[in-house]
């Protein structure tokens, strides 16, 4: 079972390695979902994520006081919109331009709603 847990940790740990250059996978989440499995699975796999110096501050900050620092907002939210501005003009049909274009606000919403650093 533990092999599992390390195996689950480490590929939620690429893609949200993956998602901080990508908008449309979700950082926080898949880190957070990588300290859960490494802390089930290896105890020197999450002490090397918790005492990693850009991603261990990211999760503690995270999980502690739930923040996501003003920078990290604006490089998303940049990110997310102009990801999603280009999709939906390549995009043919109109429901899923709008259907873009409603993901693109609810998320922006969700970004917002946490307190900044």
């Amino acid at each position: 079972m533990k092999l599992l847990y390390i195996l689950l940790g480490t590929i939620s740990l690429i893609l949200g390695i993956i998602g901080i250059f990508l908008p449309v996978l979700p950082t926080t989440p898949l880190l957070l979902l990588t300290a859960f499995f490494y802390y089930r699975g290896s105890s020197r796999l999450y002490a090397w994520l918790m005492n990693h110096p850009k991603l261990g501050s990211y999760i503690r900050n995270f999980r502690e006081h739930k923040v996501i620092p003003r920078r990290v907002k604006v490089y998303i939210l940049t990110m997310l919109w102009a990801s999603l501005l280009y999709c939906t003009y390549i995009l043919d049909p109109i429901g899923l331009k709008c259907l873009m274009i409603a993901i693109a606000v609810g998320v922006t919403i969700h970004i917002l709603s946490y307190k900044s650093e």
